[in-house]
């Protein structure tokens, strides 16, 4: 089993040095497998209540929470550290214009020794979409496009795509990732859609805040696309992080154990579980869950 971790999102230590560099100094000498970060360009003032994982739709976002540029922070990440894999849990990838984003992670993914994890999916907040002029009912057929066009980026030279939204031909993308079939992708999303697209075309599936049951359910969406694209679901690696489901949960045997029974490989903490923005206390914190949880799945 595989531990990741999500740092604070929180203003006055995700982006000052004087917190980033320990920190991930701090996972790697704990043997934590990844770090990962979210992404939201913009969070609107009065936005619509579109998030579907709470009643009223609306994200358990604090006022200050400092959602810094994903691929950015893990720049940073990957000058700091040596081993530990640099993962997107999720860039909104239709937000992106592909040609540029392929760019940006196959320089971070050479730089960094094919230690790239690309975590993507479409988001909830409408005004994202609208502020870049981009159809939010446009997003899922775009997410796919995308995947489709970043990877021809990845893996061919001249590359050629033509596709519904994004078409090029004969264009070099230079540097190409560090591993020859290009950056893992894995698909974000809770629905039966998210689900299917994993299967269809993903590298791997990170769903977000649902129970095991529901994963369960998902997890045979997933599969039954595979096989239909005669994929073997066996090579598509499972991520979560259990406390977005119930904060907390990263110290719960049981509710971990459940997610590893049902073949998840990686399962995220959070360092806002810690309860704490002290280094020591958050390192006592991963050690816990690594020596007292992890360890035992």
């Amino acid at each position: 089993m595989k531990l990741g971790i999500i740092p604070l999102m929180q203003r006055g230590f995700t982006t000052k040095p004087a917190w980033a560099r320990p920190f991930l100094k701090m996972i790697e000498a704990a043997e934590v497998e990844s770090v990962w970060t979210v992404e939201h360009p913009i969070m609107a003032e009065d936005y619509e209540p579109l998030y579907s994982y709470t009643e009223d739709g609306r994200p358990p976002i604090l006022p200050d929470t400092e959602m810094c540029d994903p691929l950015e922070w893990l720049a940073f990440a990957a000058g700091v550290t040596e081993k530990v894999n640099l993962g997107t849990g999720v860039l909104l990838l239709p937000l992106h214009a592909p040609i540029i984003l392929a760019k940006r992670v196959a320089t971070l993914d050479a730089l960094s020794g094919g230690r790239v994890r690309l975590g993507v999916g479409i988001g909830w907040q409408r005004e994202e979409y609208l502020s870049i002029g981009i159809p939010y009912e446009e997003r899922g057929r775009r997410i796919d496009d995308g995947i489709a066009a970043v990877r021809a980026l990845w893996t061919e030279s001249p590359a050629t795509y033509h596709g519904k939204f994004y078409d090029f031909a004969k264009v070099h993308s230079d540097p190409k990732p560090a591993r020859r079939g290009g950056v893992p992708i894995l698909i974000g999303g809770s629905t039966d859609v998210a689900a299917r697209r994993a299967g269809l075309l993903g590298d791997g599936f990170f769903p977000h805040a649902i129970s095991p049951d529901e994963f369960a359910k998902r997890i045979e969406t997933m599969n039954a696309a595979a096989k239909e694209a005669g994929r073997d679901p066996a090579n598509i690696e499972l991520t979560f992080s259990a406390s977005s489901w119930k904060f907390g949960a990263s110290l719960d045997l049981g509710i971990m154990k459940a997610y590893a029974d049902l073949g998840v490989s990686r399962l995220i903490c959070v360092a806002h579980e810690a309860m704490s923005t002290d280094l020591k206390d958050i390192e006592r914190f991963v050690k816990t869950c690594r020596d007292k949880v992890i360890a035992r799945l």
